[in-house]
């Protein structure tokens, strides 16, 4: 059965936010809240971690839309090839933020990732998130918890997140209740911005 933990978003605690890193690295999966709906994460590195999620999803590893979650917006060279002046002052425009941006990979993508041609990059406007991404050292890979039917209660509140998903997972947090509408995500791989899904994030931006 998963663990429950608290941590409070306007002042997380170092020793929960360590054992939180601490599951990741041993290849676990963690429930985390985000500044829209709450996560579902792994360790980028960890190949088994990463076909759980897949598994749990029910897509192949290879063809799975996970995103990125990283830490800023240094973190992204690491994955994503040199983007030019317009792209990267949307970004700094729009992160941290409800934002999910597809962008075109590089060759330091994961190998499980090694086919795809873009990725998905999340930095999302919540401590608690930015504080495991930035000391695990390295992005999670992270999907929304939603059904695709309906975002409901039990998708908002980690209590009942926590019911739903304590043996699937391997620790929950509750970090307050999640909003229940998604990121907006913009497709910046090509000539022009395309807009996929309008959600939180305002279009502004663009």
């Amino acid at each position: 059965m998963a663990q429950f933990i608290k941590i409070y978003e306007d002042k997380p605690n170092e020793a929960a936010i360590a054992k939180v890193v601490k599951v990741l690295k041993e290849g676990g999966l963690v429930i985390y809240p985000t500044d829209t709906v709450y996560g579902l994460g792994c360790d980028i590195t960890n190949t088994k971690a990463l076909e759980r999620i897949a598994k749990i999803k029910g897509v192949k590893l290879d063809k799975a839309n996970f995103s990125f979650v990283c830490h800023d917006l240094s973190n992204i060279s690491d994955y994503v090839r040199q983007i030019d002046t317009a792209t990267f002052k949307i970004l700094k425009r729009a992160l941290p933020g409800p934002y999910t941006f597809i962008l075109p990979g590089n060759n330091n993508l994961p190998k499980e990732f090694k086919k795809k041609t873009t990725v998905g990059i999340r930095v999302p406007d919540n401590a608690i998130a930015l504080e495991i991404v930035k000391l695990l050292g390295n992005p999670i890979v992270s999907t929304s918890i939603h059904d695709d039917d309906d975002v409901i209660e039990y998708t908002t509140d980690p209590e009942l997140i926590f019911e739903k998903w304590q043996n699937l997972v391997d620790l929950v947090i509750d970090g307050g209740y999640g909003d229940n509408i998604g990121s907006t995500i913009i497709d910046l791989s090509g000539d022009e911005p395309i807009v996929v899904r309008e959600g939180k994030g305002s279009l502004d931006i663009l």
